[in-house]
């Protein structure tokens, strides 16, 4: 008679260990949501780190400002140290050149200050009074060679001093303005103003002109 029919002779027992592990591995874990308190946690921590991240990038720059305020001065004192060595330079040069331009006029001018005043009292010691009729050639020889020494002395000094020539560059352009101005004065004029002007220039002459035409006629009739 044949035994009843067991239902455990075909499981495997080593089996179902490794199966009951895979199924506990595949199915995930239920994760729990984070309570309000956690996340106001997570958020105050975020906004930590941002705040710190802010200053941290204030801090750098700041740095960088002040390098750069840095490097624009140390340009701007390289630059000027060199237009001032330059400038100086310059300068030093062109007033050593007009001091000893200068001091070169200035002797130059006391030795014809000297020739001048020396040719001066030559001239003016001169006396015609004690002339006499026997020295008459021999004074007018002597004094006409006082006189051209006197004017050799002269002329050289107005050949090293423009100044004794005549009137500065000044004189002459505030003359020739004076006279533009004049010229266009009279240029807006109209022909009767110019008549006016004319008139009122002339007529002096023409009274006189008149006083002595009756003053002749007068003396004519006498006779």
């Amino acid at each position: 008679m044949p035994s009843d029919y067991d239902a455990t002779e075909f499981i495997d027992g080593d089996f179902e260990p490794h199966k009951a592990a895979y199924a506990t591995s595949a199915a995930p874990a239920s994760q729990r949501a984070p309570s309000r308190q956690e996340m106001d946690m997570q958020v105050a921590e975020q906004l930590d780190q941002l705040a710190k991240q802010k200053r941290l990038l204030e801090d750098r720059q700041r740095e960088l400002a002040a390098l750069e305020e840095t490097r624009r001065r140390q340009t701007e004192f390289e630059t000027g140290r060199q237009e001032m060595v330059q400038h100086l330079t310059r300068g030093l040069g062109l007033l050593e050149e007009a001091e000893f331009t200068a001091r070169r006029d200035a002797e130059q001018m006391a030795k014809a200050l000297i020739g001048l005043r020396d040719a001066l009292s030559k001239v003016e010691a001169i006396n015609e009074e004690t002339w006499t009729s026997d020295s008459l050639g021999v004074e007018l020889t002597r004094g006409l060679t006082t006189i051209e020494n006197a004017r050799m002395e002269w002329n050289a000094s107005r050949l090293k001093f423009p100044v004794l020539s005549g009137p500065s560059a000044e004189e002459v352009t505030a003359s020739e303005t004076d006279s533009g101005s004049t010229s266009s004065l009279l240029a807006g004029q109209s022909f009767g103003q110019l008549c006016r002007l004319g008139f009122a220039l002339t007529w002096p002459l023409g009274v006189v002109g008149l006083l002595a035409l009756a003053l002749f006629a007068a003396v004519l009739l006498r006779r």
